[in-house]
Formats: structure tokens, C-alpha cells, sequence
């Protein structure tokens, strides 16, 4: 009698993917580690002569790291879109993938607002005592010029929101098979992504206080900021996506790369808006006694 065939060898399809060899993780290990070694060298200012070891490991490593994404990523495109061989196991192991990368985020940003409110409704804290001297007291301090959180903030808001429904109308016209719509939508995404930046970078260059100006600065340009960052890299995501829209990479069944950029971009509208209504515009409150 014949034995049954092993599952996964001579018998049914086995349900997962087994990727091939690659060498990608082991060179993004090894990229990781040079930013990593770089970025502390660099901050601990060693040279060697005049040769900043630091700084030029720091760029070495992060051009690496970015080769490393850009070749790895370009493998996993081939293996969906050519190859075919991700499965419905395979791509619920990429959602969770990412539902624990953008939870990971909400912890990042967290940090951030905890900072920032245990600055603003402790502001007057006794034993703080360079907050106190910095902030007299009150939040925001009294010596910054807060910016006005229904000026141009609220134009960027809008912008923002108005990136968050052109992404779920591309996401909607792929659910419909429509490619002509979909490159449309993420075209208009990613120009409100930029124009987004571009009033950011406007922003900033028209503050009236810098980072190094106290508690009130330094949370909030690193809240901001972080942010913008993230901005950058959806509309880098979303200019991927519509390049391959443009190539008809995106089917109705076989989308999740587009997927995965309108979770993130959502993401980053979801925390500017707390941004708004936190840094912008309760945090900019004139007079207000924040702490005892």
C-alpha cells in the first residue's frame, strides 16, 4: 500500500509561502547596525584626524538601509505581481504586519502628547523648577508667540482631510476595477501630501521662537515634526502606489500594497488632527493657568 504523500511535498499545495533565499535581511541587519553605530559616533563627536567617522557611518548606513528597502520591496512587488504566489495566508500575514507597524506608531506618537500635556497641565509643577522659570506658570509661556491654530494650521487641516477622501475614492475606484479613477485619485493624493509640506516648511520658516527655546518649542516641533516626517514618507508610499496604479499593478483581489499606504495615510489623518486640536489650538490658549 502506498504511504499518503507529506502535505506541502507531493501532496496539496502547501498554504504557505516559502519565499526563496534572499539576502536582503541579512544585509538590512547589517545596514541597520552602520546607522545605528554611525548616529552615536557622530553624537559623541569621534573623529579620526578630520575625518568624522560618525557622520559619513550615519550616511553610509541610512543610503544602505534605503537600497536595502527599495531592492527588498522590489522582490515582493515581483513575487505578488509577476509570480503570483501570494496566497490569502500570505497577505493576512502582511495586514497583521502592518496593524502592529501603525501600532507601533500610535505608541511613538503618544509619547509625544504625553510630553506635551504633562508640560502644558503641570506647567507650574513646584519642584520643576526650570519649567516654572520658563513658563511662569502658565501655558503657553508668555514670552512665545503661539501660532494661531485657525490660520494657516487650519488651511493645512483641511488639506490633509481633503488627501484622506481623493485616497478612499482610489481606494474605492480599485474595488471597481476603474484604473483610469484610481491613478487619479492618488495623483491628487500625493500633490495635497506635497502641498501639505510645502505650507509645513512655510510654517517653520516663519516661527517666531526656535527649538532650543524652552519646553513650549521643543514639544512642539517635535510633535510637528515627527509628523511632517511621516507625511513625507505617505507621499512617498502614495507616489509608489500610483506609479504602480499606472502599470495596473492593482486589482480588485490583489491590492493590499495600495492597501497598506491608505492605512498609514489614514493614520497620519487621524493624528494631525489631535495635533490640531491638542498643539495647535488648545495648547495655544492665551493666559491660561496650566498647573499649580
Amino acid at each position: 500500500m502506498a504511504e499518503t504523500p507529506e502535505f506541502g511535498t507531493t501532496g496539496k499545495p502547501h498554504p504557505y509561502h516559502l519565499v526563496r533565499p534572499s539576502i536582503w535581511p541579512l544585509i538590512g541587519a547589517f545596514s541597520a547596525m552602520t546607522l545605528a553605530i554611525g548616529g552615536v559616533l557622530f553624537m559623541h563627536e569621534v573623529k579620526v584626524g578630520d575625518f568624522n567617522i560618525g557622520l559619513k557611518g550615519a550616511i553610509f548606513g541610512l543610503l544602505a538601509v534605503l537600497a536595502c528597502m527599495f531592492f527588498w520591496w522590489k522582490d515582493i512587488i515581483f513575487e505578488s505581481v509577476k509570480e503570483k504566489v501570494h496566497n490569502n495566508i500570505t497577505e493576512k500575514g502582511l495586514k497583521l504586519g502592518m496593524a502592529l507597524f501603525i501600532s507601533s506608531e500610535v505608541m511613538f506618537f503618544f509619547a509625544f502628547f504625553w510630553a506635551f500635556f504633562d508640560a502644558s497641565l503641570f506647567a507650574g509643577q513646584e519642584n520643576m523648577f526650570a519649567r516654572v522659570e520658563h513658563t511662569d506658570g502658565h501655558w503657553p509661556p508668555p514670552h512665545i508667540e503661539v501660532v494661531s491654530a485657525f490660520d494657516l494650521p487650519f488651511l493645512m487641516t483641511l488639506i490633509l482631510l481633503l488627501s484622506g477622501c481623493t485616497v478612499t475614492w482610489a481606494h474605492h475606484a480599485i474595488l471597481e476595477g476603474h484604473q483610469k479613477q484610481a491613478v487619479q485619485g492618488l495623483g491628487l493624493s500625493v500633490l495635497l501630501g506635497f502641498i501639505f509640506l510645502c505650507f509645513q516648511i512655510y510654517e517653520y520658516s516663519h516661527l517666531a521662537f526656535g527649538f532650543t527655546e524652552g519646553i513650549y518649542p521643543s514639544t512642539f516641533y517635535m510633535a510637528t515634526g515627527f509628523h511632517g516626517f511621516h507625511v513625507l514618507i505617505g507621499t512617498i508610499f502614495l507616489f509608489v502606489c500610483w506609479l504602480r496604479a499606472l502599470k495596473g499593478h492593482f486589482t480588485p483581489k490583489s491590492h493590499f500594497g495600495f492597501e497598506a499606504a491608505a492605512w498609514y495615510w489614514h493614520f497620519v489623518d487621524v493624528v494631525w488632527l489631535f495635533l490640531f486640536v491638542a498643539v495647535y489650538w488648545w495648547g495655544g490658549l492665551d493666559g491660561t493657568v496650566a498647573g499649580h
